[in-house]
């Protein structure tokens, strides 16, 4: 089954479209490979991206061939990524202090890297 529709059929993407374009971004692992929105997807399978908030992790436990309702779609995967930082934990990644100026390019890519952004 294609990857695409496989994340659009158990509801983790909104769209087969935004499913799609995350994929050709190269976003998107299975199994540690980077896919494509045609690559095939088996039982067994760990799917991993980063969400804007955190890394999602999933392993998958059934194959659906269409969408599904919510109740039904969860039991086609087990969610293995970390809880979602709580809004004080986000807001404290980062901050400087007041007249610190403009950060470095040094400190820019360690608040990129605290934020979960590139690594």
């Amino acid at each position: 089954m294609r990857i695409d529709i496989w994340l659009w059929a158990v509801r983790l993407f909104k769209s087969r479209s935004v499913a799609a374009s995350t994929l050709r971004s190269g976003k998107v692992r299975v199994n540690g490979t980077v896919a494509k929105p045609a690559t095939q997807v088996q039982v067994g399978d760990r799917v991993t991206w980063q969400d804007p908030l955190r890394q999602r992790i999933v392993v998958v436990r059934e194959l659906l061939p269409k969408r599904v309702g919510a109740p039904l779609a969860v039991k086609a995967y087990e969610d293995q990524s970390p809880p979602v930082p709580t809004r004080a934990e986000r807001a404290a990644v980062g901050l400087r202090e007041r007249g610190a100026g403009r950060p470095t390019k040094k400190e820019r890519r360690e608040i990129d890297r605290l934020r979960g952004g590139r690594r």
